[in-house]
């Protein structure tokens, strides 16, 4: 599998920025107003602009196979369980990689798609933000950092996987999933009780400002 252990990487956590107390020098979408549009391309040549999937709920997964974090949910098969229920019922999953080149986490399209057959991958787009322009748009801050849109197009949901910030695959049993208790209450037709949480993981590896 591609994404790497987190025994490997245990040495660079040192190294990785988290979520905590880190604010970004852009803006950031915010829970309950409309999500920004944005088009991109996807790694298998599909064009994506995100206010045509208006009339379905939409999660954005920002991704980085090497960062540990995000190695946890994807060894686990955690992020990909997850992919499958959203999309099974009815959503449209869209991981992004804002990882500038050089950077890490940084693949061209071809090793993109080797790493979603290895990891199994259920998401129903992946799109490589090298410019950084769609993660600034948001204000990603970590990898994973996660986004829910509801139907009407609103950002229903901002922040972590779930409740346990850690690297750790045995604390996911126990833990509650955010971006999947916000898909149910949305379709329940409920407000999502927990809308906002601080996003933990790696800093997303923009492209250095000039």
């Amino acid at each position: 599998m591609l994404f790497k252990s987190p025994r490997k990487f245990i040495m660079a956590l040192a190294f990785v920025p988290l979520a905590f107390g880190v604010t970004p020098a852009f803006a950031a979408a915010e829970v309950g107003k409309p999500a920004p549009d944005f088009t991109a391309t996807d790694i298998k040549g599909n064009a994506v602009k995100l206010s045509d999937l208006k009339g379905k709920n939409v999660v954005l997964e920002w991704t980085n196979h090497e960062c540990p974090f995000v190695v946890k949910h994807y060894e686990s098969g955690n992020m990909q369980a997850a992919q499958k229920t959203a999309t099974e019922g009815g959503a449209v999953w869209i991981a992004i990689n804002s990882s500038a080149p050089g950077m890490q986490g940084s693949t061209t399209p071809e090793q993109a798609a080797e790493i979603e057959t290895a990891a199994g991958v259920a998401s129903s787009h992946r799109i490589l933000d090298e410019s950084g322009e769609i993660g600034q748009l948001y204000g990603a801050k970590t990898t994973p950092h996660m986004f829910v849109i509801n139907a009407e197009g609103n950002v229903a949901y901002a922040g972590a996987i779930d409740s346990v910030p850690d690297t750790k695959a045995e604390s996911i049993e126990g833990a509650t999933n955010y971006v999947l208790a916000a898909l149910d209450e949305i379709k329940a037709g409920k407000p999502v009780t927990t809308a906002s949480t601080t996003p933990y993981g790696c800093g997303v590896k923009y492209k250095a400002s000039n």
